[in-house]
């Protein structure tokens, strides 16, 4: 790593939030919000090959991986909580302005506080395989597996556990599938090991049923989006990226080879992709 992270504990919207922060506190603020089952830590290789021009701010969401598990999930398991969060976030450490990478359900959360709490706050915006439309057969398998956690002996189970579920981000090293096991692991009171996430956060689903469905969102957009398209994915179908070349803000979409949903944000060149749109004046 090129950088050396600190752990904060925030609270936001009355729950204590960890951030992993990178770079100087002096420097542009980037928001790199991780995916629906996953923690901050995912953002680590971008993160890091990014602080030395940004201070890349990544959180776990509410009932994921440090931060405190909600005591009210129907309610605060939804975008609209989670864009609060993010906007007490930003307050608390001054955060006047700042650009956003979302992964999946990161992107998500992006584009609600864009169009909503932090309208005009949000400069630019960079859309992780994740757009204003949800295939639903994507959202059944994640359903599927995010709603029953799996728990193991050892954590070579976990990771080969991981390994599959996640197959579609494309290729990791070996060394990267073991951070990213690490880094989202915890042990149950009877010492397996699992995921590191709160279960009850997929019931955003059933109790928030329309909460992805955000074309109007999307439409209302004013400022840069780069939208970043897994090959093969199966969440966000080429006809909804073709759209939003077309729609709202018309974003910028890259196709990203060999991979599905979602991108890792792991290698040289996604890492330069998302790099060269931050920088564009």
């Amino acid at each position: 790593m090129s950088a050396v992270p600190r752990s904060l504990y925030l609270p936001c919207a009355g729950r204590e939030v960890h951030v992993t922060a990178w770079g100087d506190a002096s420097a542009p603020v980037l928001v790199a919000w991780h995916g629906l089952a996953r923690t901050g830590r995912d953002m680590d290789p971008i993160a890091a090959a990014l602080a030395g021009r940004w201070r890349v701010l990544c959180p776990d969401t509410p009932g994921r991986g440090l931060s405190q598990w909600s005591p009210e999930p129907v309610a605060e398991y939804c975008l609209d909580f989670y864009a609060r969060v993010a906007t007490e976030l930003l307050d608390q450490l001054g955060v006047a302005r700042c650009a956003w990478l979302g992964t999946s359900m990161g992107g998500a959360i992006g584009l609600r506080a864009a169009a909503g709490p932090l309208r005009g706050r949000i400069t630019r915006l960079v859309l992780n395989d994740i757009g204003p439309e949800l295939a639903a057969p994507a959202v059944a398998r994640i359903r599927a597996y995010a709603g029953s956690p799996p728990a193991f002996g050892t954590v070579a189970e976990l990771e080969a556990f991981f390994r599959s579920a996640y197959a579609p981000y494309g290729w990791l090293s070996d060394a990267q599938w073991r951070h990213l096991t690490e880094t989202s692991l915890r042990r149950l009171p009877d010492g397996r090991v699992t995921p590191h996430y709160d279960p009850a956060m997929v019931g955003q689903f059933e109790h928030h049923p329309h909460d992805y469905d955000q074309w109007p969102q999307y439409d209302s957009l004013d400022l840069p989006v780069l939208c970043l398209r897994g090959e093969t994915s199966d969440l966000l179908m080429p006809e909804v990226a073709d759209a939003m070349r077309q729609r709202g803000p018309r974003a910028v979409v890259a196709t990203i080879p060999g991979c599905g949903h979602a991108p890792a944000l792991n290698t040289p060149a996604q890492i330069g992709l998302v790099e060269r749109f931050l920088d564009a004046s």
